[in-house]
């Protein structure tokens, strides 16, 4: 029988921290469905009370990664008195870094989120991705990081952005058959990679893209053609192939998630340095 929990997440800033623990963590427990609930830019007292009012409307346990030593003491106070689990997740990081640097923490919420030159190369690099998105700009391919290729709808789009939050500058240049590929990409002395994925799932991904579209209606020959699995698969196929004659590393998706696909991208950006 599946049981239900609120946990609830309460951070001076913007939660990410706290967010991506607990959802790295609550997907072990699959017997269990764990409602979040994010309670962030808490820095008052005010606001900590009326967090504590609404824990207490829907009680559950409490992560928190709150910094101020007195916040940390109301929301202990608010805790106990609710009879509520309160983890700090910050508290034993804090205190073994405390002891190896031999230097007290700062406590300053947010201080993750300095506007330094890692923030500007990041806004640099979104700003790169939206302009050279889906092949829109493939003059620019040379001041790239990383240029990312393959059909549609193989996750290039999302993975680029999500590389673009590590400061990389990704391209994004579909392929189509039949279409020869600008020859800027032929020529580049950037990092190509491909990307690909298993055709079936290519194809329920592009015929749930379809039905938003269509919301329902007939397709059209070129529709009936994009979700196709003999089509489909010659696309797939057709890649692989160009990326073997290029020498292009090509990395499967279909198990994957964006984090995961970003992190061998990130390697290959790495080796490709080493290189060069």
């Amino acid at each position: 029988m599946t049981k239900t929990l609120t946990l609830h997440l309460i951070s001076e800033a913007t939660g990410q921290t706290l967010n991506t623990v607990a959802r790295a963590c609550i997907t072990q427990f699959p017997n269990t469905t764990i409602k979040l609930r994010h309670w962030n830019l808490i820095r008052t007292s005010a606001q900590l009370q009326r967090v504590i009012h609404n824990i207490a409307s829907e009680p559950g346990p409490v992560m928190s990664s709150l910094m101020d030593p007195v916040l940390q003491a109301e929301l202990k106070t608010g805790c106990t008195h609710l009879g509520i689990r309160l983890l700090n997740v910050l508290d034993n990081v804090l205190l073994f870094l405390t002891e190896q640097t031999e230097e007290e923490a700062t406590l300053r919420p947010g201080s993750q989120y300095i506007m330094d030159e890692n923030y500007h190369q990041r806004i640099e690099a979104m700003h790169y991705v939206i302009a050279h998105d889906d092949g829109q700009q493939v003059s620019g391919l040379d001041e790239a990081d990383v240029i990312l290729i393959g059909v549609s709808r193989v996750s290039k789009t999302p993975t680029c952005f999500y590389l673009a939050n590590r400061g990389i500058k990704a391209a994004n240049v579909p392929l189509i058959m039949g279409i020869a590929p600008p020859k800027s990409l032929l020529t580049t002395q950037k990092p190509v990679v491909g990307l690909t994925i298993d055709p079936k799932r290519l194809v329920e991904i592009r015929r749930s893209r379809l039905s938003q579209l269509t919301h329902g209606k007939h397709y059209s020959t070129a529709e009936d053609s994009y979700i196709n699995f003999e089509k489909v698969r010659e696309e797939l196929l057709w890649v692989r192939k160009l990326c073997r004659e290029h020498n292009w590393p090509i990395i499967d998706v279909t198990h994957r998630s964006i984090e995961e696909s970003s992190t061998v991208i990130l390697d290959l950006i790495g080796h490709h340095l080493e290189k060069h």
